[in-house]
């Protein structure tokens, strides 16, 4: 993970040269076939959610420190990114049924990939497309 404080935060991952497997983080050899060359890429910035959950007691300290005010639950969960890699990550709100199937943008990547959701228009008209469509399910 790279983020410089002039650019916006990126996700180092790295495509197989064999395969074209995309993994995150990046790594020297590939998951899927066991190459061995590989070429660091940047990451899309923005995917899909693909599951969540609320984190609903602290983590194991160390590492964590819990912040001044007390652990608070947090949403947490995996973003499919177009380039078919998921991505574990923090993420911005409080219901895994609103957060699931919803276009997310990358906001932070260090110390943890973090991504909120995506504001642009056609991203909630989508999701208010999905969600009209499972109500009628």
């Amino acid at each position: 993970m790279t983020e410089n404080q002039t650019l916006s935060p990126r996700l180092r991952g790295s495509r197989c040269e064999h395969c074209t497997t995309v993994a995150f983080p990046a790594s020297v050899s590939c998951q899927r076939c066991g190459g061995s060359e590989t070429t660091g890429i940047d990451l899309s910035t923005t995917g899909t959610v693909w599951t969540a959950t609320i984190q609903r007691f602290p983590p194991k300290s160390p590492p964590y420190v819990p912040p001044a005010g007390g652990f608070r639950p947090y949403a947490v969960g995996y973003v499919e990114l177009p380039e078919g890699v998921k991505v574990e990550a923090l993420l911005e709100g409080t219901s895994p049924i609103d957060l699931i199937g919803r276009q997310v943008v990358l906001v932070e990547s260090d110390p943890v990939p973090s991504f909120t959701l995506d504001p642009t228009p056609a991203a909630t008209a989508d999701a208010g497309a999905e969600s009209a469509s499972e109500k009628e399910v």
